[in-house]
């Protein structure tokens, strides 16, 4: 019996419908999910939108999730786009839990435009030939090309010039992507030398001269370990080395890259500083190194080798625990290294110590997305702070967790060409700059409300901390100063530890 007229209308008509919106769903720019997954991820929405009702009684609240909760992301997507982020009816954290932190208010509040923005910014290596002026106290952490895909790279570097912020390249060497945007590129080299090796694996001079020489590259950072897995190399699998990937980095396609733990040609601080000096007389910018911190007497130790001999890296780029990483074992991204706000201590502690804190910037990184946390991490003895998550979040991933398996379902992190068109870089690019600012703006705000006018004020007595429930302590006493720097006085723990700041106008 054939169908009625109006069921075959119903059907066509349907499918038709269908057709529209899977088209729309391909087509369209600014949802990467849909792009990949039409139709399926309009539903990721339509949960998005009534999941905070579901949750509240079926799930998690929005606390509770890791890395980062679902309000802190929230947050990110919300100033990536432009749209109000301000909360409503109050805090949702239990202000009396251990390890919260509070900054303390002043009656006499800094006006807006007694400070609209940081007037004090660090000159990293202000001895080298290319001194580097920093515009913004919040950058992008090192990410690789090839952990990250090229769209993320390329809207990574249009966001970060608009935002007037650098972007670290990460141990996979430096790529047209990276360059694409015209921003300021800090260069990472890694124990593999991707980019900058020999067929041998040793330091290629040459290749590492010319990146030196390029205008955008205004830093090379010597990465001797990583927050999340600390005595474990980088590692990308071989479904993320392309034919591209592997002819930057200088290895065999399709073959999984797996850097040595360590530098081959060096395990002491004497030799390490040697291998720093040869960088340093290989380019004309500054030249620092990317920790995890263990035992603080490797800090001790090389604060000491520069206060006698006077060498050393322009900047101590320190990384937690908690970090991000594309791919790490399980015991190391749980079990190893000091947590951030424990290493921005040692490390700052250490440098005062030796009176050498004046002439290295400290850059902290690991789980940092708000200008809260940067804050702190400031107050602790940090003086820039690098993001890595909250800017792929602001290109729209959703903490799949699945970095490691070259399915990110949002085109950050796979080198899937399907997946990876979901990712349109020129409408991520203004979101990564939209994050940027408010990150600083939101840091600015915790200065404004604290009474001082630049970050480079906070100090370890701005800001309390919760050790047990119901007992609070000033971070200056958790994290207390060194005894024999405290003993002359406050200006050895001044407001502005690096000597070099230029006040310029960040904003412009």
């Amino acid at each position: 019996m054939p169908l009625p007229l109006t069921a075959v209308l119903v059907a066509f008509g349907a499918i038709a419908l269908l057709a529209i919106l899977v088209v729309d769903d391909i087509t369209q720019t600014k949802h990467a999910v849909r792009r990949v997954y039409p139709i399926l991820g309009r539903f990721r929405y339509l949960v998005e939108k009534v999941g905070p009702e579901l949750r509240q009684y079926i799930v998690t609240s929005d606390l509770e999730e890791r890395p980062f909760t679902r309000s802190q992301r929230a947050w990110v997507y919300q100033t990536a786009k432009g749209v109000n982020s301000a909360i409503g009816f109050g805090t949702q954290h239990d202000v009396w839990k251990a390890g919260e932190y509070h900054f303390l208010p002043s009656p006499f509040a800094t006006l807006f435009e007694e400070a609209p923005y940081d007037p004090y910014l660090p000159v990293i290596g202000p001895d080298r030939p290319r001194p580097y002026q920093v515009t913004s106290r919040i950058n992008v952490a090192p990410m690789s090309f090839g952990a990250l895909s090229a769209s993320a790279v390329r809207a990574l570097s249009h966001g970060a010039k608009e935002a007037a912020i650098y972007v670290n390249t990460g141990e996979g060497g430096l790529s047209p992507y990276h360059l694409e945007g015209g921003c300021d590129i800090v260069f990472q080299i890694g124990p593999a030398k991707y980019g900058v090796r020999k067929p041998d694996g040793s330091l290629d001079l040459d290749r590492l001269r010319a990146i030196g020489a390029i205008e955008q590259v205004r830093a090379v950072e010597v990465k001797l370990g990583q927050g999340a897995k600390p005595g474990k190399g980088g590692l990308l699998p071989g479904e993320k080395v392309t034919e591209e990937i592997a002819a930057i980095r200088g290895i065999p396609e399709g073959q999984a890259s797996i850097s040595p733990n360590r530098f081959r040609e060096f395990r002491t601080v004497p030799e390490l500083m040697d291998f720093l000096r040869l960088v340093k007389d290989t380019v004309p910018v500054p030249v620092g190194v990317k920790l995890a911190v263990g035992d603080g007497a490797l800090i001790d130790e090389i604060a000491a080798f520069m206060a006698e001999h006077g060498i050393g890296p322009d900047y101590i780029s320190v990384d937690g625990a908690e970090g991000g990483t594309g791919a790490a074992p399980v015991s190391l991204a749980d079990h190893m290294g000091l947590p951030l706000h424990d290493a921005i201590v040692t490390v700052d502690n250490a440098l005062r110590r030796h009176g050498v804190r004046d002439r290295v910037v400290v850059i902290a990184a690991g789980r940092v997305i708000t200008g809260a946390h940067a804050a702190y991490a400031i107050a602790l003895g940090a003086d820039l702070v690098n993001v890595a998550r909250g800017f792929m979040l602001s290109m729209g991933c959703i903490q799949a967790l699945k970095c490691h398996t070259n399915e990110c379902p949002t085109g950050v992190a796979t080198q899937s060409k399907w997946r990876q068109r979901g990712l349109v870089p020129a409408e991520k690019a203004p979101r990564v700059a939209n994050y940027a600012r408010a990150v600083q703006e939101d840091l600015m705000t915790v200065v404004r409300a604290v009474g001082l006018v630049s970050a480079s004020q906070l100090r370890r007595e701005h800001v309390e901390v919760v050790v047990e429930a119901g007992r609070k302590m000033r971070a200056s006493d958790l994290y207390p100063y060194p005894p024999e720097v405290m003993a002359i006085g406050t200006a050895a723990i001044d407001p502005d530890p690096i000597g070099e700041y230029a006040g310029i106008d960040a904003a412009g």
